[in-house]
């Protein structure tokens, strides 16, 4: 069995390094992306989960989060902010968001709420091993 695959996005280098280092030594692979456009282009069916942040240089999380529902629906994302709003909140969970999680955030916290993403997209029928 192959280890679930995590796809980080995040503009901030800080972030997305200490997130990789954390997951993988979880057991989890990871892919790492710093734009929406550039996320977008590593979305495959290898990727289990989606670590999403709102703000991005070029496309919005938003954005991408309903382009990733329309290429794989069901596809679990988490999308992460800082900047979070209520509107926010709605529109990203009506959008497909599997939870919307604050930044900063706890790591334990959020591995949890991957945990608990995962193991629909575990038995999702176009994911490679």
């Amino acid at each position: 069995m192959s280890r679930a695959c995590i796809l980080v996005v995040d503009d901030e280098k800080l972030i997305r390094w200490s997130l990789k280092e954390r997951l993988e030594a979880a057991g989890y692979r990871v892919i790492e992306a710093e734009s929406g456009g550039q996320a977008l282009q590593l979305f495959d069916t290898e990727v289990d989960l989606v670590l999403l942040d709102l703000r991005l240089p070029d496309v919005d999380g938003l954005s991408v989060l309903k382009r990733t529902q329309v290429l794989r629906p069901g596809a679990p994302v988490i999308l992460m902010t800082a900047y979070g709003t209520p509107e926010t909140l709605r529109e990203a969970l009506a959008s497909g968001a599997r939870r919307v999680v604050s930044k900063p955030f706890n790591f334990d916290e959020m591995l949890r709420v991957i945990t608990d993403a995962l193991p629909s997209a575990a038995s999702h029928p176009n994911r490679l091993s």
